[in-house]
C-alpha cells in the first residue's frame, strides 16, 4: 500500500473521529424531529425524502467554483468525501457511474457514488475495494485470473456466463444470462458485444439505455484501464444495468468470491447506475456549475435524514467546502447550486402520490395559494425565468388551462399514475417548456418517455436555496412531509388563486411571506401534524435578510433584503443549451419597516420616511411584535455590461431620511454598495466575521438637524404601487 493511500486513509479516519466528538446534537430539536416522525407514523403515512445539497469553495475565484460545472479540483474534493463516507459506512461499495450530460457536453459528467445496505450489513465478504479506499499493486495476470474465476463462479451459482476477448484495455468480456440459458457470445454476429465504455461517449437523446440488458443479456467488461489522462492503469470492471437489487447483491458476492480466489484486492467498479430499492442506499457526488452536488439517498423519516445531513455537511466542511459564499462587499450568498428536495415512497408503487391519487393536484393548488413556499426558502433568483418558476408564472393561457386540468383530475375517481403525470406535466414547466425547470418537477413521477428513471413516483421541490446547516435542511424536510400528510387526507386549497401583480409585489416583501408561512404552519397544526417550536423557529428565521436598523425616539427603522424578480435578457429557448440564463440582476429591492421601539402602538402618521428625496408611504400592519409600517423600495444598484434600460444610471448609495413628528433632529441612513468612501474592497472576506464588518460599515446612520433636511417630493404615481416605491420610475 502506497504512503499516499495510507495518509488519506488515516486522514479520513481522523476527520471522522473529530467530527464525532463535535457538539452537533441539539436535544430539543431532535425531540421535535422524533415527534414529527411519530405523528406521521401514527397516521400510517409513508413519505420518504431525499435532498441534493450543494457545496462550494467560498474562497476560490476559479471558473469551476463560480460558474462552470467541470474543472481541475472538483473531482478531487468529491473523492475525499467519498473516502470519508466509505470509512463511516464500512462494507459499502464505491461505484463510479455515469452522471448527467447537458447540451454542448461531449460525454457524461463523472459521478462518484457509495452503495450500501440500509441494515448496516456488508454487501459481501472480502470484496475488492476502489483505489480511493486502498491501493494494492496488481498485475495484468491477476486481472486475467479474476476473469477466469468469475466465469467459473457465475456458472457454479446457476448463472450462465460465456467469456470472450476483444481488443482494448477492457477486452476481457463476459456475456451473462440470469435464467440458466447459455448466451451466444459472438461479436461477429452482435457488434454490441464490443461496445465502448458508457463513460467514453455521449449519452444519446433516448438516455443511457443498456440495450443488451433490456433483452436479458448482461455484458461485463474487465481489464486494466487508466481513470484519467495522467493516471496509471487500474483493474476495472464495467457493470451492465442489472434488473433488480437482489440480483445485483448476489452478483457482488460472486465478484467478491472470484476476486478472493484470484488474489485481487483492488477493483474499480464503474458502468451503469445500480438498481435501488428500499433495502439499499445510493448516494452520489457529481459536478454542477460552481458546486459539488450530493444526491443524498432518500430517508424514510426525518431522523435518518438529519443524521445523514449531519454526516454530509460535516465531511464537506472538513474538506474545505462551504454552504455559502462571501462576496467582496460582505454580502452572503448560498452555494450557488440550490438545495432541492425529493419526495416519494419506499417504492414507485407505494409513492404517496399514487397511494393518494389526488395528492399531486392538491399540492399544485396548495403551492399556488401559498407563495411563501415558493419564495421564503428560495435562492436569490426567482420568478418566471428562474430555475423554479411557479405554475402561475407561466403564460396566462397556460394558467387558465391548468384549472381545467385540475378539475379533470378531481372528477377522476381513481386516476392512474401515467394519467396523473400526463394531466399535470404540460403545466409544470417554465415559459420555454422546460419540464426540469419548474417549482414542482414531476419528470420522475410516471413519465414513460424518460428511460430508466421516469417512472419512480418522485416529485422534486426545486424552490429551495442550499440550506446553511443540517437543522435547516431537516426543518424543510419535516415541513414538506407534513404538507404531504395534510393534503393526503384533506383538500386544504380547493381553488386556484389568480394573484396577478400581487404575486411579485406583495410577496416580494418578507413581512407578507412570513405571514403566509405562518398560515401554512397553522394548517399543519390544525391537522395534527404540527412541527413543534424548535422546527418552526428554524423555518421562520429570516435574520440573514436583515441589513441594518436605526432608532430615534420611540421608533425603530429596519431595513431588510426583499425579493427581486430579475428579468431574462433575450429568448429563453435560445439559452437552453447552457446551464444558466442571462438575466438583468441590477435591480435591488428592500423592505423598509418602521415600528415602535417598545411596541406601544405609535401612530405613524406623524412620521416621515424619505428615500432618494421622495416620501415613502407606509402600509399599516400588525404582527406578533405589534404595529408597524411596511413598504418596499426598488432601485438600480449597478449598471450591467448588458441589460435593460441603458438610460437609467446607478441609484446607489440609497439615502433614507427618517423624521419624527416633533422637533429636534432626524436620521439619515445611507446604504452603500461598497466602502463609504466609494472604493472597492480588496479581496474576499477571509471569515464571516470580516464579512459582517464590511456589511456594518456600509450601513451608515447619522443624526440630521431638521433645518438641514432637504425638501422631499411625493413620488410620481407611476413609481408607486400598493407595496413598493420604484426609484427607477422617478
Amino acid at each position: 500500500m502506497s504512503a499516499w493511500v495510507v495518509y488519506r486513509a488515516l486522514t479520513a479516519h481522523l476527520i471522522w473521529e473529530t467530527l464525532c466528538c463535535m457538539p452537533q446534537r441539539d436535544a430539543e430539536f431532535d425531540a421535535a424531529v422524533s415527534a414529527h416522525d411519530e405523528a406521521l407514523a401514527d397516521r400510517a403515512i409513508d413519505v420518504w425524502i431525499g435532498a441534493e445539497p450543494t457545496f462550494t469553495r467560498r474562497s476560490s475565484e476559479s471558473a469551476e467554483w463560480l460558474s462552470e460545472a467541470l474543472g481541475d479540483s472538483k473531482q478531487r474534493y468529491a473523492q475525499r468525501i467519498v473516502q470519508c463516507l466509505h470509512a463511516h459506512y464500512p462494507g459499502s461499495l464505491v461505484l463510479r457511474s455515469v452522471g448527467r450530460q447537458y447540451a454542448g457536453e461531449h460525454r457524461p459528467r463523472w459521478s462518484l457514488g457509495l452503495y450500501q445496505r440500509r441494515d448496516g450489513r456488508a454487501l459481501a465478504d472480502n470484496m475488492p475495494v476502489d483505489p480511493l479506499v486502498a491501493c494494492v499493486p496488481c498485475g495484468p495476470e491477476i486481472v486475467h485470473d479474476f476473469w477466469v474465476n468469475l466465469i467459473a463462479v457465475l456458472n457454479r451459482h446457476g448463472w450462465v456466463g460465456t467469456g470472450f476477448q476483444t481488443a482494448g484495455d477492457m477486452g476481457l468480456r463476459i456475456l451473462l444470462r440470469l435464467d440458466g440459458e447459455k448466451p451466444a457470445a459472438d461479436p461477429q454476429q452482435d457488434p454490441r458485444l464490443v461496445r465502448a465504455s458508457v463513460h467514453d461517449h455521449a449519452i444519446p437523446l433516448t438516455g443511457a439505455l443498456d440495450e443488451l440488458a433490456a433483452e436479458g443479456l448482461y455484458l461485463l467488461a474487465i481489464g486494466c484501464a487508466p481513470l484519467g489522462p495522467e493516471s496509471a492503469p487500474q483493474p476495472c470492471i464495467e457493470l451492465p444495468a442489472f434488473p433488480d437489487v437482489p440480483d445485483f447483491l448476489l452478483f457482488l458476492r460472486q465478484v467478491a468470491e472470484a476476486a478472493s480466489l484470484a488474489g485481487l484486492q483492488q477493483l474499480v467498479w464503474r458502468g451503469f447506475p445500480p438498481p435501488v430499492d428500499n433495502t439499499v442506499a445510493w448516494t452520489t457526488l457529481t459536478p454542477d456549475p460552481a458546486v459539488v452536488e450530493i444526491n443524498a439517498a432518500p430517508s424514510a423519516d426525518v431522523r435518518h435524514f438529519l443524521d445523514l445531513s449531519r454526516t454530509l455537511y460535516a465531511m464537506a466542511e472538513a474538506e474545505g467546502l462551504s454552504t455559502y459564499r462571501l462576496q467582496y462587499n460582505g454580502n452572503v450568498s448560498d452555494s450557488g447550486g440550490g438545495g432541492q428536495f425529493t419526495l416519494g415512497g419506499p417504492s414507485p408503487a407505494h409513492s404517496p402520490f399514487f397511494v393518494y391519487p389526488q395528492l399531486a393536484a392538491r399540492l399544485v393548488r396548495y403551492l399556488n395559494q401559498h407563495p411563501a413556499l415558493s419564495y421564503w426558502f428560495a435562492p436569490a433568483y426567482v420568478g418566471s425565468f428562474s430555475q423554479s418558476p411557479r405554475a402561475d408564472e407561466n403564460v396566462r393561457e397556460s394558467f387558465s388551462e391548468l384549472s381545467v386540468a385540475l378539475q379533470q383530475l378531481a372528477k377522476t375517481t381513481d386516476p392512474q399514475p401515467e394519467f396523473i403525470w400526463r394531466t399535470l406535466s404540460p403545466f409544470l414547466v417554465d415559459t420555454s417548456g422546460n419540464a426540469h425547470r419548474s417549482e414542482l418537477n414531476i419528470e420522475k413521477l410516471w413519465n414513460p418517455y424518460l428511460p430508466g428513471r421516469g417512472c419512480l413516483g418522485l416529485v422534486e421541490f426545486r424552490a429551495f436555496r442550499m440550506a446553511p446547516d443540517p437543522q435547516s435542511a431537516a426543518s424543510i424536510a419535516a415541513l414538506l412531509r407534513a404538507i404531504v400528510a395534510l393534503l393526503s387526507r384533506q383538500d386544504a386549497a380547493p381553488e386556484l388563486i389568480d394573484w396577478g401583480h400581487r404575486l411579485h409585489e406583495r410577496f416580494a416583501l418578507p413581512f407578507y411571506l412570513r405571514q403566509d408561512l405562518d398560515r401554512v404552519l397553522m394548517d399543519l397544526q390544525s391537522a395534527g401534524v404540527g412541527l413543534g417550536e424548535p422546527i418552526t423557529r428554524c423555518l421562520r428565521d429570516d435574520s440573514a435578510r436583515h441589513i441594518g436598523h436605526a432608532e430615534i425616539g420611540n421608533c425603530r427603522l429596519e431595513v431588510d433584503q426583499a425579493i427581486e424578480f430579475w428579468p431574462l435578457l433575450g429568448d429563453a429557448a435560445s439559452q437552453e443549451g447552457g446551464s444558466s440564463r442571462l438575466v438583468d440582476a441590477s435591480t435591488t429591492r428592500l423592505q423598509l419597516s418602521l415600528r415602535p421601539a417598545g411596541g406601544d402602538g405609535t401612530d405613524f402618521d406623524g412620521w416621515q420616511l424619505h428615500a432618494g428625496g421622495y416620501r415613502v408611504p407606509l402600509r399599516h400592519e400588525q404582527d406578533e411584535r405589534g404595529a408597524l409600517g411596511v413598504m418596499g423600495l426598488r432601485y438600480r444598484s449597478f449598471v450591467p455590461w448588458t441589460g435593460l434600460h441603458p438610460g437609467i444610471g446607478v441609484q446607489a448609495p440609497v439615502v433614507l431620511t427618517l423624521l419624527p413628528p416633533t422637533g429636534g433632529h432626524g436620521l439619515r441612513i445611507t446604504l452603500h454598495e461598497w466602502q463609504p468612501q466609494g472604493a472597492p474592497y480588496q479581496g474576499l472576506p477571509a471569515t464571516p466575521e470580516e464579512a459582517g464588518n464590511r456589511r456594518d460599515e456600509r450601513f451608515v446612520v447619522e443624526e440630521l438637524p431638521l433645518e438641514r433636511v432637504p425638501e422631499s417630493l411625493p413620488p410620481p404615481p407611476e413609481a408607486l404601487s400598493d407595496y413598493c416605491l420604484d426609484l427607477r420610475r422617478t
